[in-house]
């Protein structure tokens, strides 16, 4: 089984387009007025409509610093900061914002993970 978040957008196109050619992420699906991407199984959609929904956080999670470091040089401008140690949480981390003002965070994790 799996899941799909979706948020409400006024600039679907631009917001399609951060994920896709920034972040790296494929259309899994268009359907009207949506669109569902993907990113590595991760599945979150985006639907146009009158309000926009920004709250919450699209976290992506790499198999190590270096992906992280790749995503920091991609999204340019629309990081919020430099990566980072996070001790609290035993990650390598930083944050952006998407063209919607919504918060992405890029993150590995400094430790084994349970299987």
């Amino acid at each position: 089984m799996s899941g799909i978040v979706f948020f409400s957008t006024e600039q679907r196109e631009a917001v399609v387009e951060f994920y896709t050619d920034t972040v790296g992420a494929d259309i899994w699906l268009e359907q009207p007025e949506c669109t569902i991407l993907d990113h590595d199984g991760f599945r979150f959609g985006f639907c146009q409509r009158e309000t926009t929904e920004n709250c919450g956080i699209l976290t992506f999670v790499y198999d190590d610093k270096s992906g992280v470091d790749k995503m920091y040089e991609a999204v340019g401008d629309a990081a919020t900061e430099k990566p980072h140690e996070n001790e609290t949480y035993e990650i390598y981390q930083f944050f952006a914002q998407d063209p919607d003002g919504r918060t992405a965070e890029f993150q590995t994790f400094l430790h084994d993970l349970p299987e």
